[in-house]
């Protein structure tokens, strides 16, 4: 049985309206051992029957069988598996790789039958240093010569044992003394027991072979040979030296570091890729650490203000609008809170605005009459003397503590204790002086502190307080506190003519508003990134229109269909990863700079954040880099090739 065998073998293509026949009606077999020259002129058929001999092309009729099997019966994955591991092309523009050097290019085919890296490259050098390029190893294609690249082609044809050489025009760019060598190495390899087939339309060439086969027309015209046919023989399979999740592994390692020198030789390319990821990234960082930071913030304010505090406030809600005030709290609800096992502090308070005047100063002061709970409840703290005590409550002490600004209005150039405020025609004995660790809302005026009973009595006149503010131990319910002090003041007034309010809604509130406000930006910023998704895949996309003629060697050579896309989409999600790093990168440069240009401004940032901005960018790599992956997996070897 013949090694080769074809029969009625024909191959047509579409040109516009008309289907041009390029071989027709072809016969051929060929025994295993044989070296065999295909000369015809050009255009005569030669290349696309070696073309189809070597598995780069389908006829479109009849029959092709390698060593008794259907070729036309094979998947994609059993062609490339016979392009590995029987074939060896020499090519006559050597197809070699730009970017890797010699033996970087002899030893693909065995990456892609998952021979492990050092046994591989260990046969690449033997072969490069058989071939007299021992001293070349380390050299790309562009520091060689033509006839050095040709002979790395021929040590990449010969990688994996190369029982069949395909060499096309082998010596179409040589000189006449590399030609030679060439020849002469073809003919030591056919002595070895390759099957050699060499196409060209140099009858010289041809002589070399031990048969000739003319071809015109698309038909073989002439079958001649210079002896009998010799007996078949072939030479043994270089074995795999790796299998199973190991050669796999090896595979994805090899197919990772030639995405990189891609990057790296395309650096430019590669940036302009990334470059919407990087902002993308970039966004939704900054956005959600920014919002983070903020939301902290406020919520440390709050706590400062008054850590679990309930406000009482007369009415149905901070909407009752009804023309006469409601006046329903009285001093004596704050004692019958006082004492209660929900209260560690409770402050009523009296508001209103007077002029205050000391010497030739006079200045609009906030007077506040509360209770000696209420720095504690308030979180102020005392810069020097003291605040007033209970007994000052209850016997209505005309004494007042002032906060800082209130200090600094009136009592610039002096000590305050001891010194007396008008407010109106009352006199008030400053005993101390506060400063709030709180942050307070809304538009700030200087604050004066006085008993609440001082302040009905002496200043408003009032009868009623303003409201009345209840702190609640960090142990005891919050809900449960409301409940009881609901049902207290309820059973006082007889009706439920008051609201509450806590730090605890305010705080859930704020967060809420936050949180939304967080997940709006990082919506807008996360639109940058899927603009940038598809910048990959547009730029991918190209990258497969210029890497065309790369991907037709690499398939030549044993390619699977999931051996290119599993590189392009390593390189798309590499290209996203990379931008990514850059943008969280980014991201912290931007809250360094926002920390000088504004102290103020907090940006806090999560792992969370981080690692779902690197798995964002490895999924946009996946999802818009599997496009140009797949349309790259499913170019045809022979269209690719010829692609420039």
């Amino acid at each position: 049985m013949a090694l080769i065998e074809i029969t009625g073998l024909g191959r047509s293509f579409t040109a516009g309206d008309q289907e041009v026949t390029v071989l027709d009606g072809v016969d051929l077999s060929i025994e295993a051992g044989e070296m065999v020259a295909i000369i015809g002129q050009s255009g005569s058929g030669k290349s696309t029957l070696m073309n189809i001999l070597g598995c780069l092309d389908r006829p479109s009729r009849g029959s092709y069988r390698f060593d008794g099997q259907d070729v036309a019966a094979m998947s994609d994955l059993e062609l490339a598996e016979l392009r590995r591991d029987h074939f060896g092309f020499i090519f006559q523009r050597y197809q070699l790789m730009p970017d890797l050097d010699a033996v970087g290019n002899v030893e693909i085919p065995a990456i892609y039958r998952g021979d492990p890296r050092r046994a591989r490259r260990q046969r690449a050098r033997k072969l490069l240093t058989r071939l007299g390029l021992g001293d070349r190893l380390g050299n790309r294609p562009g520091a060689l010569s033509g006839g050095q690249q040709q002979r790395v082609s021929v040590a990449r044809a010969l990688i994996n044992g190369g029982e069949v050489i395909l060499a096309d025009e082998p010596t179409g760019a040589l000189d006449t003394q590399s030609s030679a060598e060439l020849m002469a190495l073809l003919r030591e390899l056919h002595a070895e027991g390759h099957t050699v087939i060499i196409v060209t339309h140099d009858p010289t060439i041809a002589a070399s072979a031990d048969r000739v086969v003319e071809i015109s027309d698309g038909a073989i015209t002439k079958d001649t040979r210079k002896g009998p046919a010799p007996e078949p023989r072939r030479i043994s399979k270089t074995p795999p030296t790796g299998t199973g999740i190991g050669a796999s592994l090896d595979r994805f390692r090899e197919a990772t570091r030639m995405a990189l020198w891609s990057m790296a030789a395309h650096k430019l390319r590669s940036f302009l890729t990334m470059l919407g990821i990087i902002i993308g990234i970039t966004s939704v960082v900054s956005m959600v650490a920014l919002g983070n930071g903020s939301q902290q913030k406020v919520l440390e304010n709050i706590t400062n203000i008054g850590t679990s505090t309930i406000d009482i406030r007369p009415g149905t809600g901070f909407g009752d609008r009804r023309p006469n005030r409601v006046q329903t709290l009285v001093g004596s609800d704050a004692d019958a809170l006082e004492g209660q096992p929900f209260a560690a502090s409770v402050s009523p308070e009296v508001s209103t605005t007077a002029n205050v005047i000391h010497g030739a100063t006079t200045a609009s002061a906030q007077l506040k009459g509360v209770s000696s709970g209420y720095f504690q409840l308030g979180a102020y703290s005392l810069i020097e003397g003291a605040t007033f005590t209970q007994a000052d409550v209850e016997t209505r002490a005309q004494v007042a503590v002032l906060d800082e600004d209130a200090a600094d209005t009136f009592f610039a150039n002096e000590n305050p204790i001891g010194q007396r405020v008008l407010i109106g025609r009352i006199p008030l004995q400053v005993i101390g002086v506060v400063k709030s660790s709180g942050t307070s809302f809304g538009p700030q005026s200087i604050r004066i502190f006085t008993p609440w009973s001082t302040a009905m009595v002496r200043i408003t006149g009032g009868e009623t307080v303003d409201s009345i503010s209840v702190q609640v131990p960090d142990d005891y319910d919050m809900e449960q506190a409301e409940q009881e002090i609901t049902r207290i003041l309820t059973r006082r007034h007889g009706t439920v003519d008051f609201f509450l309010t806590n730090t605890d809604t305010i705080r859930e509130t704020i967060q809420s508003t936050s949180k939304t406000l967080t997940y709006l930006i990082s919506a807008i910023a996360v639109i940058s990134l899927v603009v940038g998704g598809i910048g990959v895949m547009n730029i991918m996309l190209v990258s497969v229109t210029e890497r065309t003629r790369e991907i037709g060697i690499r398939k030549a050579v044993g390619a699977r269909r999931s051996d290119i896309t599993e590189q392009f989409l390593i390189e798309a999600v590499l290209v996203c990863l990379v931008g990514g790093a850059l943008g969280v990168a980014l991201a912290f440069g931007f809250g360094a700079l926002m920390g000088v240009i504004s102290p103020d401004t907090r940006l806090v940032y999560s792992v969370g954040t981080i690692g779902a901005a690197f798995a964002s960018a490895m999924m946009i790599g996946v999802v818009f880099g599997y496009l140009p992956a797949r349309s790259a997996a499913r170019l045809d070897p022979v269209v690719a090739l010829t692609r420039e």
